[in-house]
């Protein structure tokens, strides 16, 4: 590894105009990374990571002043404009972006995508041969069958393919640096695993610099050589990964270790996410601060939010949703049916947690959906606390719908952007006609932490932790017996997921409602659930305990979905990477 920094930030200042005030997102940031040296940048959403990987290719907006040089070899990228800059995008640094859906283009195909990239640095390169070295590029990153894979569209591939065409394009022109902005945050543990494996053989391969930009400490743990902490615009540690983890100096960097959550036996770790008292978003960004006393007390009650509410009479042990033989079905290309849920069987007790895992396209959210009656099933039936949901029409599935809450993933998109934030938490009150509202919605905010002042504000002016919170509220407004939770934390950094699970968990053991939480991060799963399911294609491959589950897996399936996922143990994780390349030896 040469001690010539491919990639060279100094006192690298960001600040942007247009609002009432000028925000400093990056303040005096300072990071090296020599060829074939991968360094992590960590820290919460509002740290200052993303702007700073941008700035290294020149793609803020005309309303940033940044100060500093950003060197790439022997070239400052500050000081390049225009055509000067685009020749230096893609052949001397890359960028793989967090989301290739919106990244690629959907009105081409990924052989003229990744053929443009070539072309347009290439001179005199053929369309053929700038298709034939795109066909070679996705097979270097690992897609069968390449040929074919060059007429498709990008709404044809899953997301781990969309990835790889993304990577496959940055890589093209062999550039000195790459930078990957949360690449694997959106992905399942074993397509991030693939993905992973795919960034380090690059990485050894061609001696590429990489700067990784990750909230995910797992990942930190199973790919960086060093690591750069920032938080609020500033670099707060720098260390080797290993001693980062091992010994952590900054107090922030100590806080947002102890906040990931691990899978352990239950008996080894605590079942509650760390207790914080605010969200650490920079403060002096508008919409971003969290008020200290939107925190409330664990042991206490919240008017109109009472554990000891009346229950609707149902006979004891009788469970809180029972799924028989499950099909849902859906009309493909030409008019096939395409099984998206295949006999699937699931009870939840009242007052249990069932951890619903597996990769993308297995049917979680389906099954979750099909569950409060948003999808029609092929066959099959879902009854909620002993009443029939399945062929439920008008009052009689609105009178169900009432006893369940969902939270959906992303609070951004779920939230109505028109509507402030009580009147969100009071839509179900609205719809339903229960009166009271205004009480109901301060004590629903107060019982997940929030100050009862942001009803009146809009959903774009919180966090991404307080509007997670206003969708857990919202959920809960009218008192349900059983919540789905659909991926609630998967877009949230490990802190701010820390807290909205400690109140979820807090929430759900004081009210008692049952909830089907679906979810890819095992480590989630362990903190959350008492018992697991997993889903495989549509179908139930394994079901049973928490312990035995996520600890003692009896299908191959649940073992390679276990041991794909990064533990954020940098030694440990060495070990675990090892184990699973002579497993795969071994396999042949």
């Amino acid at each position: 590894m040469s001690d010539s920094p491919a990639l060279a930030i100094e006192d690298l200042s960001v600040s942007f105009s247009g609002g009432p005030e000028t925000v400093r997102a990056v303040d005096g940031v300072s990071i090296r990374v020599r060829p074939g040296e991968i360094v992590a940048v960590v820290g919460e959403s509002g740290s200052g990571k993303s702007v700073t990987s941008m700035s290294t290719l020149g793609l803020l907006p005309p309303t940033a002043t940044v100060s500093g040089t950003i060197r790439v070899g022997d070239v400052d990228v500050t000081t390049l404009d225009g055509a000067a800059l685009r020749a230096v995008r893609g052949s001397e640094i890359a960028m793989v972006f967090q989301e290739p859906m919106t990244a690629l283009n959907p009105a081409f195909t990924v052989g003229w995508q990744v053929a443009e990239a070539l072309r347009l640095h290439i001179d005199g390169l053929s369309r053929k041969q700038a298709l034939d070295r795109a066909a070679e590029l996705l097979e270097t990153v690992g897609i069968r069958d390449a040929r074919r894979r060059l007429g498709q569209y990008p709404h044809e591939l899953s997301g781990g393919l969309r990835q790889r065409v993304m990577i496959a394009m940055a890589i093209a022109c062999e550039p000195k640096v790459l930078i990957a902005d949360e690449a694997t945050t959106a992905l399942d543990v074993t397509v991030q695993a693939e993905i992973l494996d795919l960034l380090r053989g690059l990485r050894d391969r061609f001696g590429t610099a990489m700067l990784v930009i990750t909230h995910n400490m797992g990942v930190v743990a199973d790919i960086a050589d060093r690591v750069v902490v920032m938080y609020q615009g500033k670099v707060v540690e720098e260390a080797p990964v290993e001693e980062l983890f091992a010994r952590p100096r900054a107090d922030y960097t100590k806080r947002l270790l102890s906040a990931v959550p691990r899978l352990a036996p239950r008996g080894d770790a605590p079942r509650t996410a760390p207790v914080r008292d605010e969200e650490t978003a920079p403060a002096d960004v508008p919409g971003h601060e969290e008020d200290a006393a939107s925190a409330t007390s664990r042991d206490g009650g919240s008017p109109g939010v009472s554990p000891d509410r009346a229950r609707p009479d149902t006979p004891d042990g009788e469970s809180a949703l029972a799924i028989e033989n499950l099909v849902v079905q859906f009309r493909g290309k030409g008019g096939v049916k395409v099984r998206a849920v295949d006999d699937v069987s699931l009870t939840i007790a009242r007052g249990e947690v069932l951890g619903l895992v597996g990769e993308s396209g297995s049917g979680k959210s389906t099954v979750g959906r099909a569950a409060i009656g948003l999808i029609t099933p092929a066959s099959g039936t879902v009854r909620l606390l002993g009443d029939s949901l399945t062929g439920a029409r008008g009052s009689a599935l609105r009178k169900l719908r009432r006893r369940c809450g969902i939270v959906f993933q992303d609070p951004a998109s779920s939230l109505d952007p028109r509507m402030t934030v009580g009147d969100c938490v009071a839509e179900p009150l609205v719809i339903n006609k229960v009166g009271g509202r205004d009480e109901r919605v301060v004590a629903l905010l107060e019982s997940v932490r929030l100050d009862p002042a942001v009803r009146l504000r809009y959903p774009h002016e919180l966090s991404g932790g307080q509007r997670q919170r206003v969708g857990i509220a919202r959920a809960l407004a009218l008192d349900p017996d059983l919540v789905i939770a659909d991926e609630p934390t998967s877009a949230l950094d490990v802190s701010v997921q820390a807290a909205v699970l400690d109140v979820f968990l807090d929430l759900q053991a004081r009210l008692g409602f049952a909830c089907l939480f679906i979810t890819h991060d095992l480590a989630v799963v362990g903190l959350v659930s008492d018992r697991v399911a997993v889903l495989n294609e549509g179908r139930l491959v394994e079901e049973g305990p928490r312990e035995q589950v996520l600890f003692d897996p009896r299908e191959d399936y649940t073992r390679r979905l276990v041991t794909s996922a990064p533990v954020p143990d940098p030694v440990e994780q060495r070990e675990r990477r090892a184990r699973a390349a002579e497993l795969r030896a071994a396999r042949g």
